[in-house]
């Protein structure tokens, strides 16, 4: 699986998440100051097929996620804990995930992408409404 990252700062949190994406998968890390800018550069890389999904990290999460989900094609979702991340999978068909690296404890924020990252596939139940997702 290949994976794209990026974040606007540095702390325990960040590390946390790029040794496990490292250790999961091939992943690419965006640099840039700019948290819209490399928003946009992970969601331009899934929305290629360069990468199949994205992390972004920021203070709250929010900035990302709202940017990155100005990319046609991305379903950019913010996540707190692994059962919504794992859903936001599931049920919503989302590519990106964004996290806080201010509020979520190192291993909460590992948690949350491993969850991500283990669901295979859209739940078959939800594909009509993913599907009028996609067509916005």
């Amino acid at each position: 699986m290949r994976v794209v990252f990026a974040a606007d700062d540095s702390n325990e949190c960040t590390e946390a998440v790029t040794a496990h994406l490292r250790a999961a998968c091939d992943l690419t890390v965006i640099s840039g100051d700019s948290w819209p800018g490399f928003s946009a550069a992970v969601g331009r890389a899934v929305a290629r097929g360069e990468a199949d999904l994205g992390v972004l990290m920021c203070w709250t999460g929010t900035g990302t996620s709202i940017a990155a989900n100005k990319v046609p094609g991305v379903r950019a979702a913010l996540a707190w804990e692994p059962w919504i991340a794992e859903n936001a999978r599931r049920w919503n068909d989302a590519n990106v995930l964004a996290l806080s690296l201010k509020r979520l404890a190192p291993g909460v924020a590992v948690d949350c992408v491993r969850a991500f990252l283990a669901v295979e596939a859209e739940d078959p139940d939800e594909t009509p409404n993913i599907d009028m997702i996609r067509d916005l």
